[in-house]
């Protein structure tokens, strides 16, 4: 399962991804911005970015912030697969 990750430019930059780095998944039910927020952390519990739940900033055959909101649990681990310009795409290890 592949989720986009936005919000990076407003966090740390897209430089700290690279394609098999390892990030962690944790819902943010206190950002008042989405009541299904997930934030991707770093190893050093640092949020540099957040999981897609919009239709425009979900990427295609990925799946939004709302579809994976119950099923996943926080510090759920995920690998980024893919860098293309300012996009992120990573997989939700099971």
């Amino acid at each position: 399962m592949f989720i986009t990750i936005v919000g990076i430019q407003q966090c740390l930059g897209i430089d700290l991804f690279r394609v098999g780095a390892n990030f962690q998944l944790e819902k943010d039910p206190t950002n008042i911005y989405d009541e299904e927020a997930i934030c991707v952390k770093n190893i050093d519990d640092v949020v540099v970015g957040y999981v897609a739940n919009s239709v425009r900033t979900v990427a295609k055959g990925c799946r939004s912030a709302g579809r994976i909101y119950d099923f996943i649990e926080d510090n759920q681990i995920i690998e980024v697969r893919f860098i293309v310009g300012k996009s992120v795409i990573a997989e939700i290890r099971q």
